[in-house]
């Protein structure tokens, strides 16, 4: 198991989570909201996003690592096999488009790729980190598509670099705007792409794969 919480990071996002406001948001079955929203509506699920925010002055909404979320049921990308994929295995940051991105650590491009099915991510990058000897990576998903120009694999990254942008719809996989942010100790030989949302019976599976995130954005009150 690798040990994160000791390492030295940079912000992914331009965000103190210290002092700047943030809001935990739910999209399990127990928001009552979700139950008459159409998420199938980007522009109303986007507007709904975003008045969550405002209601408490947020700057970002946090959260989503193990969750067992209903909005997948929006997309058919979800449920193309026997058990639907409802267990999200990174932790969303939902802000404005145009946003950037940073890497949190030294590495190099490891792969990228437009994953543009409906409710997907769209434009992905996949860094690979050593830690201790040992490949970390990290994945950023729903990215703006003009963040993969200039891309090559090896490409070498230190932290803090800029390395993307929060996507607008529907070019960002059809979502309100935000970063996916998932980690893996394993891609399974994937390029550009690797699941952020598993089954209920494979959430111990990928857990084992896929540390918590916060251990990088060390977000407060949503444990590591």
């Amino acid at each position: 198991m690798l040990e994160l919480q000791a390492l030295p990071v940079h912000p992914v996002i331009p965000v103190d989570f210290t002092r700047d406001p943030y809001r935990v948001l739910d999209f399990t079955a127990r928001n009552p909201d979700l139950a008459d929203l159409d998420l199938t509506d980007t522009e109303n699920f986007n507007a709904y996003v975003f008045s969550l925010l405002r209601e408490t002055g947020a700057v970002v909404g946090v959260g989503g690592y193990l969750e067992h979320r209903v909005i997948y049921r929006r997309s058919p990308h979800f449920q193309q096999t026997q058990e639907p994929r409802e267990i999200h295995l990174g932790i969303d940051l939902w802000a404005e488009a145009g946003m950037p991105v940073c890497s949190p650590l030294d590495g190099r491009v490891h792969s990228f790729g437009d994953n543009s099915h409906f409710g997907d991510y769209g434009p992905t990058l996949i860094l690979e980190h050593r830690v201790n000897g040992q490949p970390l990576y990290s994945l950023y998903g729903h990215l703006s598509r003009t963040s993969l120009n200039g891309l090559y694999e090896g490409k070498a990254i230190a932290a803090g670099e800029r390395i993307a942008f929060i996507g607008p719809y529907p070019e960002n996989g059809d979502w309100p705007p935000h970063l996916h942010f998932q980690l893996m100790t394993d891609l399974g030989g994937r390029r550009g792409d690797f699941p952020g949302v598993c089954s209920l019976s494979e959430r111990d599976t990928y857990a084992r794969i896929c540390p918590n995130p916060n251990a990088l954005l060390r977000i407060p009150g949503l444990g590591e």
